[in-house]
């Protein structure tokens, strides 16, 4: 018996029972002519195998999960259109379910909980349908042009755990190029036409005009002036005709003035469409012919918005509001450096100092996804400063610290508490940002979302996540060709994939990753994160001056983001430099202690200290770093080496277990080759003695 992960694709006809009860002879023969001119051709043209049939149903499987669906797709459409064509008479249907796991091998057969998952999710389509699994969903990112509906988590007969599946959307309506799509609804303006699901719905043409308007301009506030001269013109109308139209298009599209999930009311300005929208657009002509594209998406970017409200004096005398008020200040300037995020400018927050609206409110009422909330309290020289971070939307609190500081200089203090805040904030949001993005149901992502998906792959460091990062980067690419951000990240991920993974060090990815880089720095060169990732970009590339002229100017656009300190201790470290490397790995660590990218804080500054001579602090800082859950196999390779340098031959050779489980291939060619971006040949030689003296062997 072998074990094995594929694709495996479960068929049934739909009511055979019934058609063999009628007429046996037709059916089979139905089945047979079936099978020999629509599935086993297909299953052929995408390489898969038929493991074997059972009466009316078939098990398949493939190697690629893209062709699995590509295979069912062709066949449900072959045989849709052999049902309906010209004499056509078969009227037989097959569900299809798709699942990717693990199975037994037992000669030509499979079996296990891959194909009884498989088996189950068939059992959930309908006739002529498809429905997958997330496993097989996740897999396919953009690769096949096909629309997703989420069927969320299904419990299904034999099967104790809860299986989230998806339908795969089979039907071809005609639809008009200016056509937008939110969720399941489909706003044809040409045709003058709602539609749920592909269903017409009734709607009053005025209620119908105040959505088309309000989708049509989603990337913007539309104000009540706006709306009363589209939808009235001349005419004298109140408010209360606003409000009703407002109600009846939120009833008809199941939104309501609490979820708001489709029009948000922006007080005191007018009403926002927020739900995603996709919108059908044509190619360009090709041969003078004007050829319909699939979807691509309106609302390229959807940048997080952040607010920071007043901090409130707990102390009784109003005179001392000058340090709540400095700090709230200053955290607002420190998060606007951040181009990724909208800050609220503070006249607008100040406004609701002592408000008794609710988060919820005042996030609807300034259009922001976040709300910061802080107190300031002294007692004597003693200063306490709380700060939350809340998402406006649940009320849920996503960060929260607490500050108790000497109160010796007002300036420094206000210095200290602003650069920690900030640096938090940034982290914080980040990773909610992308835990939001992977929630969300994968059928409407625009660019953003898209852009935040990529990033969560990003700090996963592993080879398969990298190279899902770098397809989704590239599907936000081809949604907004202007992202400044996509670009920067895809330089990274590329350069990453031959520091960190299995690509070998290439010219043509480095000049891949320097145009990416280059073209965010084009887009937008007031980004710190930008001058970051070319500096990244030009030390893969040896070129280190570059590199550090790039980071230090990262550092003065945004001096309250972590991962620049690092990269730039990176940079110096790899000069020479290990004193001035060592503080700058310091401040990374201060900043931003929760970081995702923390575990390599402290794996490049356990290098700097080997590099140094320190041994005991070098395998400190590794030891540090390979705790971390997202720590890449090279942290584990400097505990080796540090290890083995200062002699520690028992627990060198449980770390290259713990290595070479993670990094089979691991050895100290594989290490000479991976570090192509170390010029200085004592760094090289000092890290392969220690790896050597550790145990490690020569060859993979």
């Amino acid at each position: 018996m072998e074990r094995k992960l594929i694709t495996i694709v479960a068929m049934d006809v739909v009511g055979y029972s019934r058609m063999m009860e009628r007429d046996e002879e037709k059916t089979l023969r139905q089945l047979n002519e079936i099978r020999g001119s629509v599935v086993e051709p297909s299953v052929a043209r995408h390489s898969g195998r038929t493991v074997k049939t059972m009466g009316d149903g078939a098990l398949l499987e493939f190697s690629s999960v893209v062709s699995a669906l590509q295979c069912a797709i062709e066949i449900q459409k072959d045989l849709a259109e052999k049902n309906t064509g010209p004499g056509g008479q078969s009227q037989l249907n097959y569900r299809i379910g798709i699942h990717l796991g693990d199975v037994i091998a037992e000669g030509e057969d499979i079996y296990g909980d891959g194909v009884n998952v498989a088996a189950r999710l068939e059992s959930l389509a309908q006739p002529g349908g498809i429905v997958l699994s997330k496993q097989v969903f996740d897999h396919i990112g953009g690769r096949v042009p096909a629309e997703f509906t989420p069927l969320g988590e299904q419990h299904v007969k034999n099967i104790s755990r809860p299986i989230e599946a998806y339908s795969v959307d089979l039907s071809d309506r005609e639809t008009s190029p200016g056509t937008l799509r939110f969720g399941t609804f489909e706003l044809d303006p040409d045709r003058f036409e709602l539609r749920r699901n592909g269903t017409p719905v009734a709607v009053e043409p005025q209620v119908f005009d105040l959505v088309s308007y309000l989708a049509q301009n989603g990337e913007r506030t539309v104000t009540k002036e706006e709306i009363f001269s589209r939808l009235w013109g001349e005419r004298f109308v109140s408010d209360s005709a606003l409000s009703s139209q407002i109600k009846m298009a939120r009833k008809v599209l199941g939104d309501d003035g609490t979820a708001q999930h489709t029009i948000r009311t922006i007080h005191g300005r007018g009403f926002r469409f927020v739900a995603e929208i996709r919108q059908s657009v044509e190619k360009p002509a090709q041969n003078g012919v004007q050829v319909p594209e699939a979807m691509t998406y309106k609302m390229a970017t959807m940048k997080p918005s952040v607010a920071i409200l007043p901090f409130s004096n707990l102390n009784t005398e109003p005179s001392e509001d000058y340090l709540a008020d400095g700090i709230t200040e200053d955290i607002t300037t420190a998060l606007s450096k951040n181009r990724w995020l909208t800050v609220i400018a503070r006249n607008s927050t100040f406004s609701f100092r002592n408000s008794a609206d609710g988060i919820r409110v005042i996030g609807e009422k300034l259009g922001a996804s976040y709300i910061v909330t802080g107190s300031v309290r002294k007692a004597g020289q003693r200063v306490r400063i709380s700060v939350q971070l809340v998402d406006a939307g649940t009320e849920n609190s996503v960060w929260s610290e607490r500050f108790d500081r000497d109160m010796k200089d007002i300036f420094d203090l206000q210095d200290e508490i602003t650069e920690l805040v900030a640096s938090r904030i940034e982290s914080e949001l980040g990773m909610t940002e992308q835990r939001k993005a992977e929630r969300r149901p994968r059928k409407n992502l625009g660019a953003w979302d898209l852009y935040q998906l990529g990033v969560a792959e990003f700090y996963k460091f592993t080879p398969e996540a990298n190279q899902r990062c770098q397809d989704l980067l590239r599907q936000s690419l081809q949604l907004d060709p202007d992202f400044a951000s996509a670009h920067s990240r895809l330089a990274y991920a590329i350069v990453l994939s031959m520091v960190y993974f299995d690509a070998l060090p290439d010219d043509d990815r480095m000049d891949e990753a320097l145009i990416a880089a280059k073209r965010a720095l084009e887009l937008d060169d007031q980004d710190a994160n930008s001058f970051f990732t070319i500096g990244r970009v030009y030390l893969a590339r040896r070129e280190y001056d570059l590199a550090i002229d790039a980071l230090e100017h990262a550092v003065e656009l945004n001096p309250y983001l972590a991962v620049t300190y690092c990269g730039l201790g990176d940079s110096l470290a790899y000069e020479g430099r290990l004193d001035e490397a060592i503080e700058q790995f310091e401040i990374a660590i201060r900043l931003s202690p929760h970081d995702p990218f923390r575990w390599a804080f402290y794996s490049y500054r356990s290098l700097a200290h080997l590099f140094r001579g320190e041994y005991e602090d070098a395998v400190s800082w590794a030891r540090k770093s390979v705790q971390i859950p997202n720590a890449q196999y090279w942290a584990k390779a400097h505990l080796v080496a540090a290890l083995g340098l200062l002699g520690e031959t028992d627990q060198a050779t449980r770390a290259i277990r713990d290595l070479t489980k993670l990094k089979p291939e691991f050895s100290i060619d594989f290490a000479r080759e991976h570090l192509f971006y170390l010029k200085k040949e004592d760094q090289i030689e000092t890290y392969m003695e220690g790896l050597r003296k550790a145990g490690l062997r020569e060859h993979s």
